[in-house]
C-alpha cells in the first residue's frame, strides 16, 4: 500500500518580512533625507560600522567571547582592499571596485583563521588577555613594515579606475554609500542567518554552559575557532568598505582605541541583542564624528554615558527599548510616560550643570590665553567668576537630587506593572 504524503503549512513570518522591509527601505531613502556631504558620509560610516559591531558581537554577544583586538582583522582586511584596489589602477588584478570588500573580507578569515585558532584555546578572562596581546603585537608589526602599512604616511589610493559601469564611477560620495549600504544589508541578512543555524544555536550553547556541550560530544573549541573565523570575515568586509570610502589605510586602523570602540559600542547598543549593535554603530559615528567636533572632552562625556548604562541598564539602548515594547503591548504605557518625562527633564538638568562645569575646567586648561569668558549653549559665563561655578554646581546638585526622587517613583511604578503583566500572562495560558 502506498505511503499518503503529508502536508504541512508553515505560515510566513510577516513581522520579520516588515522588518527587513522596513531596514532596505531605511537604507535606500536615507541619502535623499540628508543630502549633505557630511551626512552621506557619515551615513556611510554608519553602514561600514554596521557590519563592524554586527561582526564583533558574534564573538561577545553570540559567543561570550570578549576581544580586545577585533581591530586586526577589520585593519587587515582595510590594507589588503587598500593594495588590491592600488593593483587594480595598475592593471595588474582584473576585479571591480564593487568586489574590493570581498578581498578584505577574505584577509579577514584568513588572519582570523591563522590567529583564531590559537586564540579560541582559551575561553573567559586568558582569551581576552590573549587578543589584547595580539592586538599590540599585529599593530607594532605594521608600524614594523613600511612596504606593507606605508608608515606613518599609510598607503593611499584612488577608488576612481576604470571605465564607468552603468554610469558608476564610486567618484560621488552617495555612490561609495549605496555600495556600503548593500554590503550592509546582505551582511546583516548573513549574520541573522547565522543565529538560526546549527552553529548559531550550538555557539550560544557554549556560551552558556560550555561544560555541558563538551558532556554531549561538541568540541568547544572549534565551536569557537569557527565563529571567530566568520567573525573575521565580516569584519575584513567592513575594513574593506572602509578602504574605499576614505582612499587611504594607516596603522590607526590596527589600534586598540579601534577594538575598544567597537566593544563599547557594542555593549552600549545592546550586546545580547541582535539589534543591539546596529544601535551602538549609529551611537559610534555621532559620537565620533558629531560630539568630537562639538568638545574637547567627548571621551570624559562618552565614559559617563558608558557608566550610566551599566549602573541602570546594562542590556543597553536595545534593552530598554524592548522592555518598552512589552510594556506597550500589554497597554500600559500610558501609564508612565510622565515619569519619562520627569526622568528626562531632571537628567538633562543634571548633566547641564556637569557639562558646565567640565567646559568651564577645560577651558581653563586649553584656552586660558583667550580670557575666562566662553560659549556655552549660547550663553555665555565667565569661568574665573563664582556666579558660573556656584549655577552651575546648584544646578547639578538639584537635578541629581531630583532625579533620584523621579526615579524611586518610576522605579515603584515599573514594579507594579510588571506584576500585572505577570498576572495577566498567567489569566490568558489559563484560558
Amino acid at each position: 500500500m502506498a505511503a499518503t504524503k503529508e502536508f504541512h503549512f508553515k505560515p510566513h513570518n510577516v513581522g520579520r518580512w516588515i522588518v527587513w522591509g522596513c531596514f532596505a527601505l531605511i537604507l535606500l531613502v536615507a541619502p535623499r533625507v540628508w543630502t549633505s556631504g557630511l551626512a552621506q558620509t557619515m551615513l556611510t560610516q554608519m553602514g561600514i560600522g554596521i557590519i563592524a559591531c554586527l561582526a564583533y558581537n558574534i564573538l561577545l554577544g553570540q559567543g561570550g567571547m570578549l576581544s580586545f583586538g577585533h581591530a586586526v582583522y577589520s585593519g587587515m582586511g582595510a590594507f589588503l582592499a587598500i593594495h588590491a584596489l592600488n593593483k587594480v589602477g595598475a592593471g595588474t588584478l582584473g576585479i571591480p571596485v564593487s568586489l574590493i570588500p570581498l578581498v578584505g573580507g577574505l584577509a579577514g578569515l584568513v588572519t582570523a583563521s591563522l590567529l583564531g585558532y590559537v586564540s579560541t584555546k582559551k575561553a573567559g578572562t586568558p582569551f581576552a588577555m590573549i587578543t589584547l596581546g595580539i592586538g599590540e603585537l599585529v599593530f607594532a608589526l605594521a608600524l614594523m613594515l613600511p612596504e606593507f602599512s606605508g608608515g606613518e604616511g599609510g598607503v593611499s589610493s584612488n577608488r576612481v579606475i576604470g571605465q564607468p559601469v552603468m554610469g558608476i564611477t564610486f567618484g560621488p560620495q552617495i555612490q561609495v554609500y549605496y555600495l556600503a549600504a548593500a554590503y550592509c544589508f546582505v551582511c546583516t541578512a548573513a549574520m541573522f542567518a547565522l543565529t538560526r543555524t546549527p552553529l548559531g544555536r550550538m555557539l550560544n550553547a557554549v556560551r552558556d554552559n560550555p561544560e555541558r556541550v563538551e558532556f554531549i560530544g561538541y568540541d568547544t573549541h572549534w565551536v569557537r575557532f569557527m565563529a571567530f573565523a566568520i567573525s573575521g570575515f565580516f569584519a575584513g568586509i567592513a575594513g574593506g568598505l572602509g578602504a574605499i570610502n576614505t582612499e587611504i589605510v594607516n596603522g590607526e586602523v590596527l589600534h586598540a582605541s579601534r577594538s575598544g570602540a567597537y566593544l563599547l559600542f557594542t555593549f552600549l547598543g545592546g550586546a545580547t541583542f541582535f539589534f543591539g549593535p546596529i544601535i551602538g554603530a549609529v551611537l559610534m559615528v555621532i559620537a565620533l564624528v558629531l560630539l568630537s567636533e562639538l568638545t574637547s572632552a567627548w571621551l570624559l562625556y562618552l565614559g559617563l554615558v558608558f557608566l550610566f548604562m551599566v549602573m541602570y541598564a546594562p542590556g543597553g539602548v536595545a534593552s530598554l527599548i524592548l522592555m518598552n515594547l512589552r510594556v506597550a503591548a500589554f497597554g500600559k504605557l500610558g501609564r508612565i510616560w510622565t515619569s519619562y518625562l520627569a526622568l528626562t527633564g531632571t537628567a538633562l538638568a543634571a548633566l547641564t550643570g556637569a557639562a558646565a562645569m567640565i567646559e568651564m575646567v577645560y577651558h581653563r586648561q586649553l584656552n586660558e590665553a583667550l580670557g575666562p569668558e566662553m560659549k556655552f549653549m549660547g550663553a555665555t559665563l565667565n569661568s574665573a567668576g563664582v556666579d558660573a561655578w556656584f549655577g552651575a554646581c546648584l544646578l547639578l546638585v538639584v537635578g541629581i537630587a531630583l532625579f533620584e526622587l523621579v526615579r524611586r517613583h518610576y522605579a515603584h511604578q515599573w514594579g507594579e506593572i510588571q506584576e500585572e503583566i505577570e498576572k495577566e500572562i498567567k489569566r490568558r495560558e489559563a484560558l
